[in-house]
């Protein structure tokens, strides 16, 4: 089983992800897309499982932070990516991709039952 945690190291949500899968003896791999990047095919990839509705993160500081009009464009899957890719803060965090799939946010009782614990 191959997992890897994408986030931002500082983040509170990542702390606790990362800590519940520690804790739980979960190996995996972290990936902080401020310092490694973030790249289309990865949001590709994540779109696959996620809405882009869902992973864009509209109620952060980051969003918040933009512009009217650039939050206003933001209408399908290629807007979202583009902006994401612009602003990797702006992706819901954390993204954990599991065997290749993928699920954002945290919550222990979504982390339990992904893996059966």
């Amino acid at each position: 089983m191959t997992i890897t945690l994408y986030g931002i190291s500082n983040c509170d949500t990542v702390k606790k992800a990362r800590g519940w899968l520690a804790d739980n003896g979960i190996d995996h791999v972290f990936h902080d897309f401020r310092k490694s990047g973030v790249t289309r095919p990865m949001l590709e990839a994540w779109l696959a499982d996620i809405p882009w509705e869902t992973l864009l993160n509209r109620r952060g500081t980051s969003w918040r932070g933009l512009p009217e009009e650039r939050r206003n464009a933001v209408g399908s899957a290629d807007d979202a990516i583009a902006l994401m890719l612009e602003t990797p803060s702006l992706i819901k965090r954390p993204v954990l991709v599991r065997d290749g799939a993928a699920c954002c946010g945290y919550s222990e009782s979504q982390y339990r039952d992904l893996f059966q614990r």
